[in-house]
């Protein structure tokens, strides 16, 4: 008798238990679903959201810099409002997320306070404009390149060999940054070397000819030739020309060339080191 009564007893717990892992299993599926859905649905209305946002920012013809930072840091903030969303949807209190988050505010600050120090650096950056998006910039440990992005924690510069290096924001903002592109003009220089016996104003003249024939160097401000210096085993020519920012590097390699070529033509001597020894008499 009480062995039935166990057995009894037994049954009834293990179908209340049974009852009980369905029901929460139906409710968790639900809240998966739900998150499931959320996520699908929140992620569509992100891209909508940032596809919206590029044409309006297109048609307001907004300057690409600050476009590509309020882009970044838009879509940070639609995915961390996506992400409560979830998290509220899988019954996780966001009310004690947020407060668990506060209490460990300072802790994450000090942990964070180099991501702080870029997010500030890119909105000095966007504000007093020191360089922008499509500029050929000379940045901190020798990186030369074109800006491509200013991103709200890192600037992303492509080199002249196509690397591509992601420099903090901090960093750019509190450094010396050349900006080539500020500029609509860039004055090129040379030293062209000649044989000691070579008349100057012969050579002056040759080099007048080839500037006058290149039509990028600018007529305004005027070209300037000079006597440099007289070297051991030179007499040094000094050429400063003015071309436009986007002629720089092919007039500057161009007028090496000619001037190799030319010299050579008109039977003008490139200098080498000599050494004069004297032998001392007996």
């Amino acid at each position: 008798m009480l062995l039935t009564v166990l057995n009894a007893a037994a049954s009834v717990n293990f179908e209340q238990l049974l009852s009980r892992l369905i029901d929460w299993g139906v409710d968790a599926g639900k809240s998966i679903i739900g998150a499931i859905i959320i996520y699908v649905v929140g992620r569509f209305i992100i891209k909508q959201i940032n596809s919206l946002l590029n044409k309006l920012w297109n048609k307001r013809k907004l300057e690409i810099s600050v476009r590509t930072f309020l882009g970044s840091l838009i879509n940070l903030l639609l995915n961390l409002v996506l992400l409560f969303a979830i998290i509220s949807k899988l019954g996780v209190e966001t009310t004690s997320l947020a407060a668990l988050l506060a209490s460990a505010g300072v802790a994450i600050g000090m942990a964070l306070s180099g991501n702080l120090s870029n997010f500030a650096g890119g909105l000095i950056i966007l504000i007093f404009k020191p360089f922008k998006v499509g500029d050929f910039i000379d940045a901190p440990n020798g990186t030369s390149g074109i800006v491509k992005e200013i991103q709200i924690f890192h600037t992303i510069i492509t080199l002249l060999d196509n690397r591509t290096v992601f420099i903090p924001n901090g960093t750019l903002s509190s450094s010396a940054i050349t900006n080539y592109s500020r500029q609509d003009m860039r004055r090129a220089e040379w030293t062209f070397g000649v044989e000691y016996g070579e008349d100057y104003e012969r050579v002056k003249e040759v080099l007048e000819r080839i500037i006058a024939a290149d039509t990028r160097i600018l007529k305004n401000p005027a070209h300037f030739i000079g006597l440099s210096s007289l070297s051991a085993s030179s007499v040094d020519i000094k050429v400063r020309a003015w071309t436009k920012v986007e002629d720089y590097w092919d007039v500057y390699f161009d007028l090496n060339k000619t001037v190799y070529a030319t010299f050579n033509k008109e039977g003008i001597g490139f200098p080498f080191p000599q050494l004069t020894v004297h032998q001392a008499k007996n």
